[in-house]
């Protein structure tokens, strides 16, 4: 009696008039619902019920076949008896109306002769499809059945359809004569009670997702449970499966067959207007991630309807299903509040009607053609767009229709691929830009799309995209349509592996671009990024620039000047005051359009070693503008490398460790070998004391296969620096002396790149070698004085003091602290203070060493840095402090990330706000403030305020 849920109250109704028909009081009950409601079973009970009582039962069952065949009804009821019907009339020339009414009193006496030995419970099922003539009998014998034992009991479909429906059974009977009672949809208690008796160990999430898909019609839920049952292979375990949002994942597909008999009961208006709905509520879903489902899990968040309040938005829609079905719009707003109210859509709080589940608007969609589905899905972007939709909705849409040959159409697809861009979903982005490609389009805008397509796709892989690429050089266009096409191929195939071809191609090409000298500048500056031999031209030109004879700067592009500031600041030339100075006139010069990356981006990198973090941020941002979606440029992971570099100035290791490159291994979109992201994450995770991390990522590379690159050389510096924090200081050694003489090599004379000077002076100290330690720190100090910013001369000062000892090495270390306090400088205070602190141990000064020490240990736990705590806490034990144990909670947990992210909630921005500001995944900021809570004991963002004591005056600002 599954089928019969909530239908107890049908069933006492009948049984009351099948005792009072009995009695000698017949009457006529119509059984009326929607298709699936259980019309059918609920008849077929009754009957049963009838039977048990000594009730003589006529069954007939109407089909739309049948509809045409006189009589058809009563022959189901009456058998052989009723064959008196096909004679021919008694009196040749009687009328049609006349046989038909002589027939009828026939039937009326094979009635009462049927009454006459019991009493009757004449089942009519689906009356709605019968003959006319059978109905016209039906309601006659309603009027007359009242002084018989005979009950008669029809079912009928009552449901709003786009078509108007013709009169019912009941039209022209008196109410006495019937009775009527309507078939509800399965309230949610009920449909949850049938998903649990067939799944009784499915957890809540799973039931909640088949009531929906079921939408309170026992057809439906019936036939989605028998399908989750053949999934079921130990007890009831199919719902713990996610519930798929495709009907091609159900088997043996009761249910989409289920779907499709209710929309052809509904007729064929009423099924192009459901399509049409489950079409304009697709192209959002399918084309882009929608945010999370609504509070009741009902439909997505997203608003992609257009309008300025609900009813504008409800209108809209209305009026665009409509045009897409052809059908009256009125009708279809009808239809939509009424196929609510049976549970099948959903009105969500924007005033916009959805489908109750995917799984159901998949179903909708599953019996129409292609071609017919891909013509609706055009109908809807162009609707959609006059409506003013977000682009994105319109070319979800396009995705999924046959080509427009319209230019708006590529207009469309291509600003949808630079926001998706934008909300870093490349993937998303590269399906809209294939889809561009089906239009017909100029051969400098197909060129435009293909550089875009092509960068993308070798973005997600090294050597993907490439023959996207080499289409666009191919194509006609202007030259500098042609350079944007070359940059995009070279820096493809140098992260494949193909450096030499990319550096050959640009070669080839200066040529031909002879007569345009900007142009050649950006290859160039290409080529000089791409290649160490470049570079050895770079450095020829910045001799030949500084001799008597040479150039005068006006005939090198700011670009280029760009790249030799920053090659003069690798070979300790310059100071990181005339540098910032030069990068700033350069940026304010006008460029090129097509150099800016160049100019901004390598600006961002001298800023970044100048300690100017606030200035590098903000360039760093201009040069990813300018990008866009042109992510197969040589500038665009190093923009992402500079970012991660800057959280790592400010010793923010969880903004280092969040970033998606710093945890994989291998070849990368950024090409092989390991990427800035990976010394970074392994430095991180170092100095977090997490060294089995750090182990397991460092042993994803084999640096022998490596290109010998500086990313390289800098994973070499961090492989180093987990090998000392190992306790291997030779190994270490190893590592930071290659390090250096590969970036000496290169005449990277100033440890900008990676400090392999400061860290190989610290493991000579360690294995006993301090004179060898001295010189290092010696030359490290002369190259500090001439940069000159406090973090680098502060770090040189630091170690020349503990390779010096004494009191000499005292004051040294002392004056690396001052230094320090005065700049970004990360974990270095906290190394200088141990520094200082150490010697002030050795010459027993341990009052003022506890002091040092104990600040040390202070700061290493705002920043999280674990390793430098541990070193600092066993100075202070070794200087007869008592061993402090690891704060878990209050403020002083905090990591410097945590303590950043709550200040600024305290300050009352919200979590977009401070992610915006900061640059972080706004889930990174909730996980922050989680941890910030915990340790705070609070529970409230309201809190925070008083929870967070004030930061020191001498605290330097960190970005989380």
């Amino acid at each position: 009696m599954e089928a019969l849920s909530e239908r107890g109250d049908a069933l006492r109704l009948l049984a009351a008039e099948a005792e009072r028909a009995r009695a000698g009081s017949g009457r006529l009950v119509l059984l009326r619902g929607a298709t699936g409601t259980g019309r059918t079973a609920l008849l077929r009970a009754a009957a049963e019920q009838a039977a048990a009582r000594d009730m003589w039962v006529l069954r007939a069952r109407c089909t739309p076949d049948s509809s045409g065949t006189d009589w058809g009804v009563v022959h189901q009821l009456f058998g052989e008896d009723a064959d008196f019907l096909h004679e021919p009339p008694a009196e040749p020339g009687t009328g049609r109306t006349a046989h038909a009414r002589t027939r009828a009193a026939s039937l009326w006496r094979l009635l009462e002769a049927y009454a006459s030995e019991a009493p009757l419970f004449v089942a009519v099922d689906d009356v709605h499809a019968a003959d006319p003539l059978s109905r016209g009998w039906l309601t006659e014998a309603a009027r007359r059945v009242d002084g018989l034992p005979v009950l008669l009991v029809v079912t009928e479909r009552s449901q709003y359809d786009i078509d108007p429906p013709g009169a019912g059974l009941a039209r022209g009977l008196s109410p006495a004569l019937v009775r009527t009672h309507t078939l509800a949809p399965l309230s949610g208690a009920a449909a949850t009670g049938l998903v649990r008796a067939a799944f009784p160990g499915a957890a809540p999430g799973r039931v909640a997702d088949c009531v929906r898909a079921g939408a309170g019609n026992p057809l439906l839920l019936h036939a989605l449970l028998d399908d989750l049952s053949s999934w079921d292979t130990a007890g009831g375990s199919a719902p713990q499966a996610p519930l798929p949002d495709t009907c091609a994942a159900l088997y043996p597909g009761g249910y989409p067959d289920a779907v499709s008999w209710w929309l052809a009961g509904a007729g064929g208006s009423t099924a192009r207007v459901a399509r049409s709905l489950a079409v304009l509520e697709s192209g959002d879903a399918d084309a882009v991630p929608a945010p999370a489902p609504s509070a009741d899990g009902t439909g997505p968040a997203r608003d992609w309807c257009p309008g300025g309040c609900p009813a504008e938005r409800l209108a809209t829609q209305i009026r665009i299903t409509a045009t897409m079905a052809r059908a009256d719009p009125a009708r279809v707003a009808g239809w939509l509040t009424a196929m609510t109210r049976l549970g099948l859509l959903h009105q969500g709080a924007d005033g916009l009607h959805r489908y109750a589940h995917p799984l159901l608007r998949d179903a909708v969609l599953s019996g129409w053609a292609g071609g017919r589905r891909r013509a609706a899905h055009r109908t809807a972007a162009e609707e959609l767009m006059r409506g003013g939709a977000e682009v994105a909705v319109v070319a979800g849409h396009l995705s999924h229709a046959s080509a427009v040959a319209e230019p708006w159409a590529v207009d469309v697809l291509v600003e949808a691929a630079a926001d998706e861009v934008r909300a870093g979903r490349p993937r998303c982005a590269v399906a809209f830009l294939r889809r561009a490609l089906d239009e017909p389009m100029a051969p400098v805008r197909r060129a435009s799309v293909l550089i875009q397509l092509g960068s993308l796709e070798c973005a997600e892989y090294p050597s993907g995209g490439i023959a996207r690429l080499t289409e666009a050089v191919r194509l006609p266009g202007g030259s500098r349509d042609l350079v944007r096409a070359m940059v995009a191929l070279a820096t493809a195939l140098a992260r494949s592996g193909e450096t030499r071809a990319a550096l050959r191609m640009l070669r080839e090409e200066e040529h031909r671009l002879a007569d345009r000298p900007e142009l050649v500048r950006t290859l160039r500056a290409v080529a000089v990024l791409m290649s160490d031999e470049e570079l050895g031209a770079l450095r020829k030109e910045y001799r030949r620039r500084a001799g008597p004879d040479g150039d005068a700067p006006d005939l090198l592009g700011a670009a280029h000047r760009m790249l030799i500031v920053r090659y003069e600041a690798t070979a300790g030339l310059i100071s990181s005051r005339d540098a910032m100075a030069q990068i700033r006139a350069l940026v304010e010069e006008p460029a090129d359009p097509l150099a800016e990356p160049f100019l901004f981006g390598t600006a961002a990198v001298v800023a970044q070693w100048a300690d100017a973090l606030d200035e590098a941020e903000r360039l760093v941002r201009r040069a990813l503008d300018t990008l866009d979606s042109f992510l197969m440029h040589p500038m665009h992971h190093l923009l992402l490398d500079v970012r991660v570099d800057l959280a790592a100035a400010r010793a923010d290791f969880g903004a280092v460790l969040a970033d998606p490159r710093a945890r994989s291994s291998g070849s990368g979109p950024s090409g092989p070998g390991p990427t800035s992201a990976h010394t970074q994450a392994v430095i991180a995770l170092v100095e977090t004391g997490r060294l089995e991390e750090a182990t397991r990522l460092v042993d994803g590379f084999d640096l022998r296969t490596a290109p010998d690159s500086w990313r390289t050389h800098r994973f070499l510096y961090a492989r180093g620096t987990l090998r000392a924090a190992a306790g291997d200081p030779a190994g270490a050694l190893d590592d930071f002396l290659e390090c250096g003489r590969r970036q000496t090599a290169r005449e990277a004379l100033r440890s900008v790149v990676a400090p392999w000077r400061v860290a190989a002076a610290e493991c000579r100290l360690a294995l006993g070698r301090p004179r060898e330690a001295l010189a290092l720190a010696e030359e490290e100090l002369r190259l500090a004085e001439v940069w000159d910013t406090p973090r680098v001369r502060g770090r040189a000062l630091r170690v020349l003091g503990e390779a010096t000892g004494g009191r000499h090495g005292l004051e040294l270390t002392g004056g690396a602290v001052g230094l320090l306090r005065d700049g970004p400088v990360g974990t270095e205070l906290v190394s200088a203070l141990i520094a200082h602190g150490r010697l002030l141990n050795d010459l027993g000064e341990r009052s003022r060493a506890r002091g040092t020490l104990r600040e040390a240990v202070e700061r290493a736990e705002r920043l999280g840095a674990v390793r430098l705590r541990t070193v600092a806490e066993e100075l202070l034990h070794v200087g007869g402090a008592r061993r402090a144990g690891a704060p878990r909670t209050g403020p002083a947990a905090l990591t410097g990330s945590e303590r950043r992210i709550a200040g600024l909630a305290a300050e009352g921005r919200t979590n977009a706000e401070i992610a915006a500001s900061l640059h972080l995944a706004r889930r990174t900021v909730e996980t922050h403030l989680t941890a910030a809570y915990r340790k705070l004991g609070i529970s409230r963002r309201t809190e925070l305020p008083t929870a967070l004591p004030q930061a020191p005056p001498d605290t330097p600002a960190r970005s989380a």
